[in-house]
C-alpha cells in the first residue's frame, strides 16, 4: 500500500501549507510538531503586525484553510490525514488571539491548552469530527478546540495571573 503522503509535493504550494511548511511529515505526533512550527508564525504576526496582522492570518487562514486541507486531503484519498496541519497552524493562532502576549509562559499555557482541546476532543468538538467532511470538517474540529482553548487561556490569565 502506497503511503498517502507520497502523493504530496511539498514543490506545490497548497500542499506546502496543507503540511504546515513539512512540519506535518514528521513521523512522530504530526499535529504536536505542526503546532510548534506555528509558533514562530505566531511570534512574527503579534511582534511585526500586532494584533489587527493576528486577527487577519486567522480569518485568511481559517477560510483558505478549508480549501488547502481539501485540496489536499483530496489528493492524499485519505480525509484528515494526519499529516495536514494546518488546521493546528490557524487553531493555534486563534487560541492566542484573545491573550496575544509573546511571553513563554502564556505561549507555552495556550500550546498546551490547544493540544489537550484538540487531542482530546471533548463533545461537541468530537460530533464534528466524525459529521462533517471536506476541507470543512478538518478545519472545523481545530477552530472550535482552539475557541475552547482561547477561552481557557483568558480565564487563566485574568482569574490565576500568579502563573503568568
Amino acid at each position: 500500500m502506497t503511503d498517502p503522503k507520497h502523493r504530496l509535493s511539498l514543490s506545490n504550494p497548497i500542499h506546502l501549507l496543507a503540511l504546515g511548511f513539512g512540519s506535518g511529515l514528521s513521523p512522530i505526533m504530526p499535529g504536536t510538531v505542526g503546532t510548534v512550527f506555528a509558533i514562530p508564525f505566531y511570534w512574527g504576526l503579534v511582534t511585526f503586525g500586532g494584533i489587527a496582522a493576528l486577527w487577519v492570518a486567522i480569518v485568511v487562514g481559517g477560510i483558505a484553510g478549508i480549501a488547502i486541507c481539501g485540496r489536499a486531503s483530496n489528493d492524499m484519498q485519505v480525509h484528515d490525514h494526519g499529516a495536514i496541519v494546518w488546521d493546528e497552524f490557524v487553531g493555534f493562532w486563534l487560541t492566542m488571539a484573545l491573550v496575544p502576549a509573546t511571553d513563554w509562559k502564556t505561549v507555552l499555557a495556550g500550546f498546551v491548552l490547544f493540544r489537550l482541546f484538540d487531542m482530546v476532543k471533548p463533545w461537541p468538538i468530537s460530533w464534528l469530527d466524525k459529521h462533517v467532511h471536506g476541507g470543512l470538517g478538518i478545519m472545523v474540529d481545530d477552530i472550535l478546540a482552539s475557541v475552547m482553548a482561547m477561552l481557557s487561556l483568558w480565564l487563566l490569565t485574568v482569574y490565576v495571573p500568579a502563573l503568568f
